[in-house]
């Protein structure tokens, strides 16, 4: 089993950023925030800021834990079951393995809210709420981008393979670019492969004129991939991290899509909590609350870098 994170966040397990604000006068409860975080992946540490903000407003104790591996991450949904949580929040990287212990968390009768991964698959496996970024619409915004920028061809790197998000991202820059699409595998939990493998790509193939990334590190690997194999290729990518909007303020990443992560971890925990003390639906339990996307450039990173040097976006 791959590296889990369990137990209860630092600080007694009450998620921070509450500013030092008093709790509310609700009563003490426990949510579990299960995701597929690969290790060293650091687009979850801003999923989980977001989600220690909410808990410390709402007076929750979170309990974080994650595994890449679909199997793993099923297990750690049932464990919080056994632990009895008042609430669940999930990603559906591989919603057909979250199924089964899905199905046993409602019939225990605690709430499952859906977040990032699964805007196609929440509703059928019985969640209440989902917010996150319709992967698919994300990545035709990509591919129309790509278009006004004058690419002709691009590789759309997928650094975790069956994983339906990632796949949907690529599926979608391909369905609306104008130019040849290829899509190129990628271990993203071994980044020194992910450089070598990218870079006899563009080797390979001169006439790629763009690389497209599905995560922030790996964008910031591809532009060494680049710089190695002497390739002209811009580096375009989906998610953001303070290193990430560096290289776009020095123009070495022309832009990303940002589904800001912050937002998801915040409003999933936090819908728990008003669902447990006032009985609200986000989206009425019929349409997801969607956090993106929207394009981060030259244009407006300077706004959105202070934010992402705290950990926040």
């Amino acid at each position: 089993m791959a590296a889990a994170e369990g137990g209860a966040l630092p600080r007694g397990g009450v998620g921070g950023g509450g500013g030092g604000a008093p709790p509310p006068h609700t009563p003490r409860m426990t949510v579990a925030l299960v995701t597929h975080q690969a290790p060293g992946d650091t687009f979850w540490d801003i999923v989980r800021k977001g989600a220690e903000a909410a808990a410390a407003k709402d007076n929750v104790k979170l309990v974080y834990s994650a595994d890449p591996n679909a199997g793993n991450q099923a297990n750690l949904v049932q464990n919080a079951i056994d632990q009895k949580v008042d609430g669940i929040a999930i990603t559906l990287a591989k919603p057909d393995a979250m199924k089964d212990v899905v199905s046993k968390a409602t019939s225990a009768k605690i709430p499952v809210v859906g977040l990032n991964s699964g805007v196609s698959d929440w509703q059928k496996l019985g969640l209440m709420e989902f917010f996150g970024q319709d992967e698919t619409v994300a990545g035709e915004a990509l591919g129309k981008r790509l278009n006004s920028e004058g690419a002709k061809k691009a590789v759309c790197v997928i650094q975790e393979q069956g994983n339906i998000g990632l796949t949907q991202r690529c599926d979608g820059v391909k369905k609306t670019f104008s130019g040849k699409t290829e899509t190129l595998y990628v271990n993203g939990t071994d980044m020194p492969s992910v450089k070598s493998t990218i870079t006899a790509k563009l080797k390979q193939d001169s006439a790629i004129d763009y690389v497209v990334t599905l995560g922030a590190p790996y964008a910031l690997t591809a532009v060494q991939s680049a710089g190695d194999a002497g390739s002209k290729a811009k580096i375009a990518t989906f998610d953001l991290n303070k290193d990430l909007t560096g290289a776009i303020s020095k123009g070495t990443i022309q832009f990303a899509v940002d589904q800001q992560p912050y937002l998801q971890g915040y409003l999933a925990v936090d819908s728990l909590w008003l669902y447990k003390t006032n009985g609200n639906y986000s989206g009425g339990g019929e349409q997801p609350i969607l956090t993106g996307p929207a394009f981060v450039d030259k244009s407006n990173v300077d706004t959105i870098a202070g934010f992402a040097a705290k950990g926040t976006r």
